[in-house]
Order: structure tokens, then sequence, then C-alpha cells
């Protein structure tokens, strides 16, 4: 039942978003293509609900020729790729925004676990020890404000399987207003997004 409202509340959100929010993308717009050639959106094959496939959206933070469908943290120097809008972009997750639209048309929720990639075949097979994998995923959600992109990669699917066990109002709004907190005070912010595991972390 709650799933049935979870959706509802996800359309009327997404929808007031995306008219309160207008003069902002329209700002970050114009900052996009002033600052670097290319797309303003960038779109990214990820998994969704029951392990099918959509492209995610994000205003673009790098350059047109940064390596595709790989994690910010697996590349040769990042810094490299990212544009200096994107750089700001990034801090204040602002480039998240165009999921707004995802969230509308049903491919995303507000709260859930974070998508993983098509091709991050170790987060997936975790989070298929959760049932992570079998609810929408989300903008943001528990491991995000728990840890976010520093987490490894079998935190954050734990992280994310307790959301599963504990879905509910009270839950996402703790992750709401979790969300917010975090944002404004950068936690746990790593290029990738996608987290690492702690091997990764040991060979850096």
């Amino acid at each position: 039942m709650y799933m049935k409202i979870k959706r509802l509340i996800d359309i009327v959100l997404s929808l007031i978003g995306l008219i309160v929010l207008s003069p902002i993308f329209l700002i970050l717009i114009v900052g996009i293509k002033f600052d670097s050639k290319g797309p303003i959106l960038f779109k990214q094959k990820r998994v969704g609900i029951n392990k099918t496939h959509f492209n995610i959206l994000k205003f673009r933070t790098m350059k047109i020729d940064t390596p595709k469908d790989t994690p910010t943290h697996l590349l040769d120097n990042p810094d490299q790729y990212i544009t200096k809008m994107g750089k700001f972009l990034r801090k204040t997750s602002l480039d998240e925004l165009p999921q707004i639209w995802n969230i509308f048309v049903g491919q995303m929720s507000i709260i859930g676990p974070r998508p993983a990639l098509w091709n991050q075949y170790d987060l997936i097979a975790e989070r298929d020890k959760y049932g992570a994998n079998d609810v929408p995923p989300g903008l943001t959600g528990w491991a995000q404000i728990n840890g976010r992109d520093e987490l490894p990669i079998e935190v954050k699917a734990k992280l994310d399987g307790d959301y599963v066990e504990r879905i509910g109002l009270g839950m996402d709004v703790k992750c709401f207003f979790g969300t917010i907190v975090s944002v404004v005070k950068s936690d746990g912010v790593v290029e990738g997004g996608t987290g690492t595991t702690a091997k990764e972390k040991l060979e850096k």
C-alpha cells in the first residue's frame, strides 16, 4: 500500500520541483553552455527496479572526451575531465536536478537506493542479497546520508538493504531531511559517486 502512496508523492513533488526550480535550471543551462563545448545533459545507462535499465539524466559536468561508462574514481586523474562549472555542480549536487524528470516519469523515486551503473556487477550482486534491486532507485537514500560516496560497496549494499527492510513514510522523511544536511555539509563526497571497495581504497 505504501508503495502506491510513495509513487503519488513522487509525482506531486517532482511536478512541483520542475515548475519551482525552472529558473535555476535555466541559469545552470546557460552556465554549462558558456563553460565548455558539449550537450547540456549527460545520459547514462543505469539499473532500475528489478534490474531493468534506464537512462539517468544529469547536468553535464565533464568534458566530451571523457571515457564513457567509467566511474569517475576509476579514471586516471579525474580532475582533468571535470569542467569548472562541473566542479561547482558536483560539490553542490545540483548536477542531479534533471533526475526530477526521471522521478516524474516513474523511472526513479525521490528516496531509494542510488541507481548503479549497468556494468557495476559487484554492487548489483551485493544488492541482490538484500532485495535492494527490487525497489525503485532513488535520487537519494539511506546510504547517501550514512557515508555517501566514500562507502565500500559491501557497506553501501547493506545500508540499501536496511532501507528496503524499513521502507515507509517515516524512513523516507528521515532520508529526505538527512540529505539536505549532508548536501549542505558536503559529507562523504568522493569523485565517482558509486562507491569503492575497501581493497580499492587501500590500493590508491
